[in-house]
């Protein structure tokens, strides 16, 4: 089907014609040696922009997130995240298998974040009888809410008390930085100095085709590189690939604005339509339930039958990106609407 509308995922963008010109151009090496220029540059700038000592390029969100959680913690170790963080829930339980780290999770509030008294209630004592605990992990945007600042100073202030680590699963950091306003390359900063180790994605809003970039001390980094290779990681002329992400922070950071203010007039437009309830926009995402005897997996199949893509489940997603316009905003609540309408449905 022509023109379909895929809001499935951010994960969905295709590279544009710029950022593929700047991929053909990249001047490359073996990065697994240390010798990719285009590699090397992407590290040194972003760990520049977000004020860590090094980083680390790396294939995907999941790789960084477990390379982080492998050289934070060893075996018998155990990490607090949320109970729906992707670290947790959607990642393999690779810490686990791989590390034999055992997680702890915790449930989120409406916000997103963890009740601060539930982070040091699940601190274990130092016994025998207990896992070590080592590192909190939080997620930033979760589930397209943007945690505030504050919370972040809070949580890490209560992991600092009890000499865990910290780490920041930041896929959609520069997503959060936008939503809090002002220069977004200074909020992503500020969002991050409060961590020990973050993780940037470069294949959801920013465009980018692959890659991740993980920050932290230049021990931690260095003790990541050697996991990103355990992992099969090692990505040789990497440096087309880092051309892309370096292209993203260059020309997509601002412009994530144009997804949330897509998201919020797709939301609007179905504010109060019946056989749906939907939420707010959260920065680039709009979720929604289906009421009235509507079907989720049924909707699904229909709106994807009139070219509008969606995941669904409990609730419906739609994710808003740099392949969506403003005009495809407005034509998929029109498909959504008509589709309810439908007394098939």
């Amino acid at each position: 089907m022509d023109n379909v509308i895929d809001l499935r995922s951010d994960t969905v963008t295709r590279p544009t014609d710029p950022m593929r010109a700047a991929m053909a151009r990249a001047e490359v090496g073996d990065d697994v040696f240390g010798d990719d220029p285009a590699v090397n540059a992407l590290q040194e700038r972003v760990a520049e922009l977000l004020g860590f000592p090094a980083a680390l390029f790396v294939s995907s969100g999941t790789q960084s997130n477990l390379c982080a959680l492998l050289s934070h913690c060893g075996r018998g170790d155990e990490y607090i995240a949320g109970w729906n963080a992707h670290v947790y829930s959607h990642e393999g339980g690779g810490a686990a298998a791989l590390g034999g780290i055992q997680p702890q999770p915790l449930p989120h509030q409406e916000d997103g974040t963890l009740d601060l008294t539930h982070i040091e209630a699940a601190v274990k004592p130092d016994d025998p009888h207990f896992a070590r605990t080592r590192l909190l992990c939080l997620e930033n945007t979760f589930g397209g809410m943007a945690i505030p600042p504050e919370y972040l100073e809070s949580a890490t202030a209560v992991a600092r008390k009890h000499r865990l680590a910290t780490h920041l699963d930041g896929a959609r950091l520069f997503n959060a930085a936008v939503a809090g306003g002002g220069d977004p390359y200074a909020g992503a900063r500020k969002i991050a100095e409060h961590f020990d180790s973050v993780s940037v994605c470069f294949s959801k809003g920013l465009g980018a085709p692959v890659g991740s970039v993980l920050l932290g001390s230049r021990e931690l980094v260095s003790e990541a590189r050697r996991w990103r290779k355990v992992l099969g990681g090692g990505m040789r002329q990497a440096g087309v690939l880092a051309a892309a992400a370096s292209y993203a922070l260059d020309h997509h950071v601002e412009r994530l604005a144009e997804d949330h203010a897509n998201a919020a007039l797709f939301a609007e437009a179905l504010d109060g339509v019946p056989g749906i309830e939907v939420g707010a926009a959260r920065t680039n995402m709009v979720f929604a339930r289906a009421v009235a005897g509507v079907t989720p997996q049924d909707l699904v199949e229909r709106l994807a039958a009139r070219g509008v893509l969606c995941t669904g489940g409990p609730q419906f997603r739609f994710v808003f990106h740099l392949d969506v316009s403003r005009e495809d905003a407005e034509r998929a609540a029109i498909v959504v609407r008509e589709t309810l309408a439908d007394s098939t449905v």
